[in-house]
Order: C-alpha cells, then sequence, then structure tokens
C-alpha cells in the first residue's frame, strides 16, 4: 500500500495553477490585494487540477494517538496516562479541538495507533452520537520503544502504522471529505518531533527542541540531551524515511506520515496543525517530494521545531498566535482562511461581468 501510495503522487497540474492567475487577475480586485490567498488558491487549484478547485469542504480531522517510550527518560512533567484520559475526552466532545471542530462544522476521528494504557469508557465505536466523534481502533504496539536505548519501532511497525493513516485518509475521503485537518495525541510526543526535524531537517537538536507542554529549563535540558543522544544512537538517514521513523519517530508521526501520502495521492488538500504535524510532513516530503503540494501551514507553532519543518518544506504558515496546544487546533482555526482562498474564485465577479472599468 505504501509504494503504490507513493507512485501515486504527481506534481500540481501547471494548466490549472496558469488558470487560477489569469482568473486571479480579472476578478474586481487590485491584483495580488488577497496576499497569501492569492498563491495559496492557484496551488489548490493545481492540486485538484481544475480551477477553480473544489471548495475544501467538508472538513475531517484526524486526530492520531500514541505513547512513547522516550517518556522514561523524564522529558515531560505529564503522566503517560493522560494520553488515554485525553482521547476519552475527545469522545466525550469536551476539549478544545472539539470546540473549534464544532464551530467550523468540521468531523472529528481519534485513532488509536498506539496509545499504552486502556482508554477510559471507550467502545471501538466512540460514543452513541453517530455524528459526534468516533475512535478507530487501529494499535499496532502499546506505545513506542524508548529510543535512546533502541529503535522506537521496527520496520515492519513503522510500515503498518504509515498505512494506518493511508487508509484513515482513504476512508475520510470516501465518506466525502474535501479536506483533511491533522490532529495528534501522545504525553511526550515533541520530543520525538525534535528528533524528526533535526534528522530530516538538518538543524541541531537544540534548535529543533522546544519546552512542549511548558516544561522548566531542567527538563528542555533533558530534552535537548534526550534528542541528541538519539541522533548520535541511531544517525538516522533521511533517505531512508521509514528508517527515520521507525528509529526516532512515534506511531502518531509515522500515521500522520500516511495520512499526508493518502491525501497526495488522491489530490485532496491537508490542513496541518503544529510542530507534531510537520514533522510528521518532513517524512511524508522524503517519501514523495510532490506531496508538499498538498500541504497547507495552517499556523506557526510556537515550538521552534515548526518553524524549522516549515522553512525547510518550503511552506508558509497561515496564521501565528502562539499556539502550542496540538490536537488540530491550529489546523480548525486556518481552515476559514482555506476555504475562503478558494470561495473568491467561485464567487467572486471579473471586472467584464460585473461592468468594472480596470486601470
Amino acid at each position: 500500500m505504501l509504494e503504490s501510495t507513493v507512485a501515486a503522487i504527481r506534481p500540481l497540474d501547471e494548466a490549472a495553477m496558469a488558470a487560477a492567475r489569469e482568473l486571479q487577475g480579472r476578478l474586481t480586485k487590485p491584483a495580488g490585494s488577497l496576499g497569501a490567498l492569492e498563491p495559496l488558491s492557484v496551488r489548490l487549484a493545481g492540486l485538484a487540477g481544475a480551477c477553480p478547485p473544489p471548495l475544501p469542504e467538508p472538513a475531517a480531522v484526524a486526530i492520531f494517538a500514541g505513547d512513547h517510550g522516550v517518556h522514561a527518560q523524564g522529558v515531560t512533567p505529564w503522566p503517560q496516562e493522560v494520553t488515554a484520559q485525553m482521547i476519552a475526552n475527545f469522545l466525550a466532545g469536551g476539549a478544545v479541538v472539539n470546540a473549534f471542530a464544532r464551530q467550523a462544522g468540521a468531523s472529528v476521528t481519534v485513532v488509536d495507533v498506539g496509545v499504552a494504557t486502556p482508554i477510559p469508557g471507550a467502545g471501538a465505536e466512540g460514543p452513541g452520537d453517530p455524528t459526534g466523534p468516533r475512535l478507530v481502533a487501529a494499535n499496532v504496539r502499546p506505545g513506542t520503544r524508548d529510543m535512546t536505548v533502541t529503535a522506537a519501532m521496527t520496520r515492519d511497525e513503522a510500515r503498518v502504522a504509515v498505512e494506518t493513516g493511508i487508509r484513515v485518509a482513504g476512508e475520510l475521503i470516501d465518506a466525502g471529505a474535501g479536506i483533511l485537518l491533522t490532529g495528534d495525541m501522545g504525553i511526550g510526543n515533541t520530543t520525538p518531533s525534535a528528533t524528526l526535524v533535526a534528522a530530516f531537517g538538518g538543524v541541531d537538536a537544540e534548535a529543533a527542541t522546544g519546552r512542549g507542554t511548558g516544561v522548566d529549563d531542567e527538563t528542555y535540558a533533558r530534552k535537548v540531551a534526550v534528542v541528541s543522544a538519539a541522533l548520535a544512537r541511531h544517525e538516522p538517514d533521511p533517505a531512508d524515511p521509514l528508517g527515520v521513523l521507525a528509529t526516532v519517530g512515534g506511531l502518531e508521526h509515522a500515521a500522520l506520515t500516511g495520512l499526508i501520502l493518502g491525501a497526495a495521492a488522491r489530490r485532496v488538500p491537508v490542513l496541518l496543525d503544529g510542530v507534531i504535524a510537520v514533522s510528521a510532513a518532513l517524512a511524508a516530503a522524503a517519501f514523495a517530494p510532490d506531496s508538499v503540494g498538498a500541504m497547507v501551514a495552517g499556523h506557526r507553532s510556537a515550538e521552534p521545531g515548526a518553524t524549522a519543518a516549515l522553512r525547510h518544506l518550503g511552506l508558509e504558515p497561515l496564521i501565528d498566535l502562539g499556539l502550542r496546544l496540538g490536537e488540530g487546533t491550529g489546523a480548525l482555526l486556518a481552515l476559514p482562511v482555506v476555504t475562503g482562498a478558494v470561495r473568491v474564485l467561485h464567487e467572486v465577479a471579473t471586472f467584464d461581468s460585473a461592468g468594472v472599468a480596470e486601470k
């Protein structure tokens, strides 16, 4: 599945992008006056191979959840059980991502790809409301291994996680989703994210590592040391993205990589959230450079690794609000911007049709 998905990813359609640029130039507004929305609409036309591209709706948030063996190194003060407890909160509709998803009219799917502890009160289908958040049981293993001691996953485990993400992307698109939004949950997951950013982005451990949930100076120094130790132990090769994910990634990172690849193969945009998502996006780009054409950077996370990753991908975030929550919250806040960029091509009159004189 992974190889066929990567093989299906193609460059953006140049003719559709040229048509979108030409249409932007005829709309009743000064050329360039919509700033970043104009090249975004052009890129989405290229992804869809049509001008105007389809409106990016309905939106579907996929939250991939997993735990991390590196938690044992004291990289976060939060207990590992919080991962499962927060999944229960997602399913009950009580998290920030739920509030923002209701505001945006987006569905929420939570995928247990590697949670280490039981999820309180959860059944395979989640709560009784069929329109509410749902849980997909796809646990590859109960958390990764400690990447400072051994590989976080085997290559086979990493592949299964990536292909889980591909499968979820296909299911959501087949159900009608016009845009996918990345979400994540996993106590300690900013540490493997930083390691992935360093491995794929060519930056050092300190530049890639942030304070996650707001750790103190001592814990931050420990995180940097842990990232450095994992890089030194495994010497991950960015030309082998599956190997990088297996040695220093997380199960949710691997699944997010698959979600991005699956969306790109189906030529559906994927709106990236914070540092967890953009570290996975680096892996997706290593598998298939043209997958970047499907990626839209929702926001600039406060985590420094996110900025380093976006720079490496050549993506500019749509909003910058100092967010560092994850879950998919920043992507959801950016969703109306993406929709607006496309709606302009559908609904704004041209100078000719409106009878407005051009300069």
